[in-house]
């Protein structure tokens, strides 16, 4: 255990007993890169409006770090006491039913994650400091530590940055990687410079799925901002509703997740709405960083050709291009991806468990699946559609 005899832990039950300011004075200072999803007023969102609390399966243990001689908050973690593995996207279901035939109890589990969220970004969030790496390793020990304590199976952290991936590697824990795809920007001016990097039959293989996509008299809205409504969200909250029924069995966020967004970080919200004889039919909600934009949730109350590819994938390299980010993750899975320019992309999670034989079983199988996510990612890197076949697919 590293020498935390300066810092008092403390667990908090829910994010609202730590103060806006302090929390993100840790999870976007100002010299990095900001991510919304660690944003105390998404977590926030999620926790005051029901979809992410005890009920749900998502009982909030945070941790916080307090500088003992300054009295001030220096480092956190978004920490869950979980008692499924729904709305995560790392699976762990296989590992669970092992364990339970084995006579453990895989749950509850402690997870370190962003609720209902598979965006990459820090999770040992430290302020600047010159103690910044002792804390971070400090956070990741006070969780192992808590959940040996508390008797648990395991404890996951997901969507870790690589380096915090490669840091808890040190420190013991098992590693995992998965992939996604997202589109990066090389510089691009517009959505023509992206065209011209691709290979001609997909070049226009492209732009055909893009004119069909609108020509039912289509309108396509960005809405972010001020310019968010209420009736803006209604209607997009009916297009939520009908995937996550037909995706998950029962949505995740409630109504009100939506308005608390608006309320707290309407800035870095984007809606691409789409509408149709003055009604909107379709829309994709996207969350904005100071370099990625990240897709979240689509849905539609009526079919058009290729309109999903149209509002989740072409109309965010079009905001991506004319925001000057530097990426676009469209969230979790979906080779059908790969066509439209986004590209293999590696994730990053990490895994404690305390049980010597499961965690030895579990070490194992994570050594194959590590071989397997390269070896796929090598063979898929090979059919993207640009001309060059020597993109850097970190």
């Amino acid at each position: 255990m590293t020498d935390s005899s300066q810092w008092k832990l403390n667990i908090h039950k829910t994010i609202s007993d730590i103060s806006a300011a302090d929390w993100n004075r840790c999870a976007n200072p100002v010299d990095q890169d900001y991510n919304p999803f660690l944003d105390h007023a998404f977590l926030a969102a999620l926790e005051q409006s029901k979809s992410a609390t005890p009920e749900t399966g998502w009982g909030a243990h945070h941790l916080s770090l307090t500088d003992e001689r300054s009295n001030q908050i220096c480092a956190v973690m978004p920490l869950y006491l979980k008692s499924h593995s729904q709305g995560e996207y790392i699976f762990d279901h296989g590992w669970a039913d092992a364990f339970h035939r084995a006579g453990g109890q895989y749950y509850p589990k402690l997870l370190c994650a962003i609720p209902f969220t598979p965006a990459s970004g820090r999770r040992l969030l430290v302020a600047p400091g010159d103690n910044s790496e002792m804390l971070a390793t400090a956070l990741a020990q006070e969780a192992a530590a808590m959940t040996e304590q508390l008797g648990l199976s395991s404890l996951h952290l997901n969507f870790l940055t690589e380096q915090e991936w490669r840091k808890l590697g040190s420190e013991g824990f098992l590693l995992r990687t998965d992939q996604q795809f997202h589109w990066l920007n090389a510089g691009y001016r517009h959505f023509d410079d992206f065209l011209a990097d691709l290979s001609s039959r997909k070049r226009k293989n492209l732009k055909k799925e893009r004119q069909k996509a609108v020509e039912n008299d289509i309108e396509i809205e960005w809405v972010t901002g001020n310019e968010l409504t209420e009736a803006h969200w209604d209607a997009f909250y009916g297009f939520y509703l009908d995937t996550g029924f037909r995706k998950w069995g029962e949505p995740y966020l409630k109504r009100d997740f939506f308005s608390r967004i608006q309320t707290g970080m309407a800035d870095r919200t984007l809606l691409i709405m789409a509408k149709r004889a003055g009604q909107y039919v379709a829309g994709a909600l996207n969350f904005i960083g100071s370099r990625t934009l990240f897709g979240r949730h689509w849905g539609c109350s009526e079919d058009h050709p290729f309109l999903h590819f149209e509002c989740c994938y072409y109309q965010a390299i079009d905001f991506a291009i004319a925001r000057g980010l530097k990426r676009v993750e469209a969230g979790a899975q979906g080779t059908h991806k790969l066509a439209r320019g986004y590209v293999p992309t590696r994730t990053y999670s990490a895994h404690h468990i305390p049980h010597e034989g499961f965690r030895a079983a579990v070490e194992n199988y994570l050594e194959q699946e590590r071989r397997h996510v390269e070896n796929d990612m090598s063979v898929l890197s090979t059919h993207t559609p640009f001309k060059q076949q020597d993109q850097n697919h970190d």
